[in-house]
């Protein structure tokens, strides 16, 4: 798989933006030229293209809002998700697909590839259905992860939540370097463990964030998603 010639789903996205700046001749579809819920209009997308692999990032990702309105996420994050794999089966194509670190119950923290799941809101199992239509298609890889905007855009941070999360452009440069290895199952990606709030004020220092708990907010939040990286550091240092 070589960034020259892949497909990005959600290209208009935070992460599809900074993925642009780093292979600016991939495909960039947008959502009306490529619904990853209508099965023929990407399949004509396809035949018109000369795609050699996918990076599936497109998502619906608001917690209280698919709490509302699970279908949303049930069309777009596993139904769509599933399509895809069909598409890259038909063609042989790799799939890489883009996870979540809320797929595990966050009762423990730095979570290993092989560690049991057990989300615990409804976006999570929507990524973790997601992530079992990718496990049926073997020429794939799965990405858990969890990145954000470079600066933090909010007031308020957790301070009784542990993540591994990242700003985007940190995260999107890690990506590249595994779309262009040659790996498939599953792989985490992120920073070291430490709270919300943490990775909040290191993205900025200068900027006065305030304080919250993740009992303040109107949907269930894991306490403790934070990844074992370990993994694909290994990868990058046989890649140096």
């Amino acid at each position: 798989m070589n960034k020259e010639n892949m497909l990005f789903t959600g290209g208009s996205g935070l992460l599809g933006r900074e993925i642009k700046k780093l292979a600016p001749r991939s495909l960039f579809p947008s959502h009306k030229e490529f619904d990853v819920v209508n099965y023929s209009q990407m399949e004509d997308y396809f035949n018109r293209k000369n795609i050699r692999g996918v990076v599936h990032a497109a998502a619906f990702t608001s917690p209280p809002v698919i709490d509302k309105d699970p279908l949303r996420a049930i069309n777009s994050n596993i139904i769509g998700t599933s399509n895809l794999v069909k598409l890259c089966s038909d063609k042989s194509l790799k799939l890489i697909y883009l996870s979540t670190d809320y797929v595990f119950k966050g009762d423990k923290g730095r979570y290993k590839e092989d560690d049991s799941v057990y989300p615990v809101n409804k976006y999570a199992w929507s990524k973790l259905g997601g992530e079992c239509a990718v496990r049926m298609y073997d020429n794939s890889l799965i990405v858990r992860t969890s990145f954000g905007q470079n600066v933090f855009p909010f007031e308020k941070a957790f301070i009784d939540q542990w993540t591994s999360r990242e700003s985007v452009s940190v995260f999107a440069k890690k990506l590249i370097h595994v779309i262009n290895a040659d790996i498939i199952g599953v792989i985490h990606i992120g920073n070291d463990r430490r709270t919300v709030f943490e990775y909040a004020t290191d993205l900025d220092p200068s900027k006065e964030i305030g304080e919250m708990s993740i009992k303040d907010v109107n949907f269930s939040a894991p306490k403790d998603t934070s990844l074992d990286c370990s993994k694909y550091d290994m990868l990058m240092r046989g890649e140096k």
